[in-house]
């Protein structure tokens, strides 16, 4: 583990980036024209270095430019054809890489996932997804709709738990799953491919191997054998990932000092955290920071649901939930935000940096 000072230095820097190029964003965002309309908000360029992307203005909204999705309170995944999945409080929404909704599930099997993944497996491509309004994890053939398992609280665990209320869900190599009950007990539960209950880990609390709400995790395959990466939003001091291996034994403190991580999304050698407070963070396998994305300085709007689009800055973000990326190193993020806000972040080719 890096010394805490050290990820401070790290983090402090790529927001001074962000902040310098925060004029730029404010003012790109939406100008008046001289005939008094809203003229359209042009790319805003972020991040340094290997990780520098363009916005995409407009992406996912309709012909009006209005949000197409609802309130969002979930997570982002791309399937194997480059499909983008996003979960809102009405469903799930799938869109092309150009930005147009391709398909919709909008039933009351889809409403509420708080957390998803996809998976490609033999007979198929599956989403998983925790619903914690629901109290169950879910898992979803991702070309019929069909819902072929169920993952409810696990009775023969022993627990005698009040409330039951998952954030987070992913998958071994193996097919064994593992549910964050995030928001109620803090027990991570793991099952095996079938639905049945295997064992549970973890405890609330604010010790090193405790967790202050297991609201984020994912298989870290930057290592070999994976790893479970853990986002621990609210342990003190605030905002750290944690490592564990697939049997639930501890590992490491990853990084601390991160604001308030809530999911994580891994490709290659990198990984994706969003903060609530309105940014997204980047990591290399060092666990070195990369790049700080869509930092928003407003204390105000950090962390803040109740954002409307019109005051939506092009390039700033404000509760940043979820993160996905494509095979071509796009970045797709959601804001948890009352109008449904998915963004499209275009990472730059080596020679237009």
């Amino acid at each position: 583990m890096k010394p805490v000072w050290s990820h401070a230095l790290a983090i402090a820097l790529p927001i001074v980036a962000s902040l310098a190029a925060l004029p730029e964003a404010i003012s790109q965002s939406a100008p008046a024209s001289t005939s008094g309309a809203v003229a359209k908000p042009t790319p805003v360029r972020m991040g340094c270095g290997l990780m520098t992307f363009d916005t995409v203005p407009g992406w996912g909204l309709d012909a009006q430019g209005r949000s197409q999705i609802g309130p969002t309170h979930g997570g982002v995944a791309v399937d194997s054809r480059g499909q983008i999945y996003t979960s809102a409080d009405a469903g799930i929404f799938v869109f092309g890489p150009d930005g147009t909704v391709v398909r919709r599930f909008l039933d009351g099997d889809y409403t509420r996932l708080h957390d998803i993944e996809i998976r490609k497996e033999a007979d198929g491509e599956y989403l998983y997804g925790a619903r914690n309004a629901n109290a169950e994890g879910i898992k979803i053939d991702t070309e019929s709709g069909a819902v072929v398992l169920r993952l409810p609280f696990p009775q023969e665990s022993g627990l005698a738990l009040t409330k039951f209320s998952p954030t987070a869900i992913t998958v071994a190599p193996n097919g064994d799953i593992f549910l964050s009950d995030g928001y109620a007990s803090n027990h991570i539960f793991k099952f095996d491919r079938t639905g049945k209950y295997l064992k549970h880990f973890g405890t609330k609390g604010n010790e090193l191997k405790q967790f202050n709400t297991a609201h984020g995790m994912t298989l870290d395959t930057r290592y070999d054998p994976p790893r479970l990466l853990i986002c621990d939003r609210n342990h003190a001091p605030k905002g750290r990932l944690l490592h564990y291996d697939l049997e639930g034994n501890f590992l490491e403190e990853v990084v601390t000092g991160l604001g308030m991580p809530t999911s994580a999304s891994v490709q290659g050698d990198y990984v994706s955290v969003p903060d609530l407070h309105g940014r997204l963070v980047i990591l290399d396998k060092s666990n070195t920071i990369m790049a700080v994305l869509g930092h928003n300085p407003d204390r105000a709007q950090g962390q803040n649901y109740k954002i409307p689009q019109a005051q939506w800055i092009e390039g700033v973000f404000s509760g940043t939930h979820g993160s996905a990326w494509d095979a071509e190193g796009n970045l797709y993020v959601q804001d948890w935000n009352v109008d449904g806000r998915i963004m499209k972040l275009v990472r730059l080719a080596s020679e237009t940096r």
